[in-house]
């Protein structure tokens, strides 16, 4: 069957493979257990500040993030700080990652991560990998996050980098319409 031409110009194949993967982000998926009351989430179990689940990470300092509805908060980037991100499954955040290591083996990977949408999990973001988030949701997103470095705004200190909202593209914050 021939297309018309304006039908041939628009044509893609929809992708439906696994996401890119930017070396040293992990999604985690947790337990959510639910009863007839609600429902629990173990984000993490610690000792000393360790998790198992995070590795060599040591949590330093948990922090908790509201966005309201359609905001866009982005893109932040860190030399030192590793970021371990939580949104509630009632929440639904569209989280951008964009790896800008010089030499990385995944150096200009972007990857789009879809975080509550009644799913528990924990994303972790290594330093080096720049980071936003737009709340998907009609209501207020939150996020629950911890890191492995205490947060300081003295310029000398300050692990908090910025770089514009549209570094990977205005169309990245869009939702995807198939």
């Amino acid at each position: 069957m021939e297309f018309s031409p304006d039908a041939k110009r628009a044509f893609h194949v929809q992708i439906y493979g696994a996401a890119a993967t930017i070396d040293g982000v992990r999604l985690i998926d947790l337990t959510r257990h639910a009863d007839d009351g609600g429902a629990m989430t173990e984000l993490a179990r610690l000792s000393d500040g360790r998790a198992p689940a995070l590795g060599d990470l040591t949590v330093r300092q948990v922090n908790y993030s509201e966005l309201a509805p359609g905001a866009i908060k982005a893109f932040h980037l860190h030399s030192r700080q590793t970021d371990v991100w939580f949104v509630p499954p009632s929440d639904r955040m569209l989280v951008v990652l964009l790896d800008v290591r010089k030499g990385s083996p995944t150096e200009g990977v972007r990857r789009r991560v879809v975080l509550g949408h009644g799913a528990s999990r924990l994303l972790v973001i290594p330093p080096g990998v720049a980071h936003g988030v737009r709340n998907l949701g009609e209501i207020l997103g939150r996020i629950l996050y911890f890191t492995d470095v205490h947060f300081s705004s003295e310029p000398a200190t300050c692990d908090e980098g910025r770089l514009p909202w549209d570094f990977a593209g205005k169309d990245v914050w869009e939702m995807t319409r198939e």
